[in-house]
């Protein structure tokens, strides 16, 4: 447990970011997303449209610096187009751009000659699968009627994760799960983030979605594992690369794709949960 004396600047050090700005920075994403959620749901696309577009060029960069050269105008192309065609056009729109956008890739970087081509190109689709493909599927949890709270349910869920393990790893965190990938995350973290995400998934599920109290603890539990894997997804791509942060952009956070670390698995995993307890409609 952490003595109550330590500083904070001490405390910020064991949790790996500043938390002031990382909650700031987290309390205005949140409001934009409210915002666009609840106004035109449209606008929100946009929002992950853009996101999604930066993360691409934060891994082109951090790639780069690899010696891998993604096809950076397919895989942005890709990324700004493939969350609104989900959310336009459903299931066929998301596969179609997907498979256009592959097929690009593939033929993109032929003249640029066999040096390196299969690097290049996998880790260009790689990109493309794990950002723009998985995030449209919080586009077609969007498209459903009731799809601005499923959404919000989703943000809660996956904050809730972030938030539990933040305070028990802080507090007594002692277990590191994997320190090699990554040191900071503990196993007393990873069960105060199935507690608070479990409660936050009843709770949400109740009182947002009308649906049954083990529905959203079945919610919170597998977005729990699926956010927390995640983390260590892209830690470990990060320690594989060489960095701390994929970007600067976001104070507290790193770069935008050290803030979608969780959101980006759990998008999936949370449109499968609802699509099966709630429909498709």
């Amino acid at each position: 447990m952490v003595d109550p004396g330590s500083s904070a600047s001490e405390r910020a050090s064991r949790a790996g970011r500043n938390l002031p700005a990382a909650i700031a920075t987290g309390v205005g994403l949140l409001v934009l997303c409210l915002i666009t959620l609840f106004t035109f749901k449209w606008t929100f696309g946009v929002l992950v449209s853009i996101a999604m577009v930066i993360a691409v060029w934060e891994f082109s960069n951090a790639f780069r610096q690899y010696g891998i050269s993604l096809t950076r105008i397919p895989v942005v192309l890709a990324a700004a187009v493939m969350p609104l065609a989900a959310f336009w056009y459903g299931v066929t729109g998301q596969l179609v751009v997907m498979g256009v956008a592959v097929l690009t890739v593939i033929f993109w970087r032929i003249p640029r000659g066999s040096d390196g081509y299969v690097k290049d190109v996998t880790s260009s689709i790689f990109v493309m699968a794990y950002l723009p493909f998985m995030a449209s599927f919080l586009m077609l949890t969007l498209a459903t009627e009731d799809g601005p709270a499923r959404v919000l349910v989703f943000v809660f869920l996956t904050a809730a994760n972030d938030i539990g393990g933040y305070a028990a790893g802080v507090l007594f965190g002692k277990h590191p799960i994997a320190p090699s990938i990554s040191p900071k995350k503990s196993w007393e973290g990873l069960a105060g983030s199935l507690v608070l995400q479990t409660a936050v998934g009843i709770g949400s599920f109740v009182l947002l979605l009308d649906a049954p109290a083990w529905q959203g603890a079945i919610a919170g539990i597998v977005l729990c594992f699926t956010a927390t894997a995640g983390d260590f997804a892209e830690s470990a791509v990060k320690r594989d690369l060489g960095i701390k942060d994929m970007g600067k952009l976001l104070p507290g956070h790193g770069g935008v794709m050290d803030r979608l670390d969780s959101l980006i698995p759990n998008a999936f995993a949370s449109w499968a949960l609802f699509t099966l307890f709630l429909g498709s409609v």
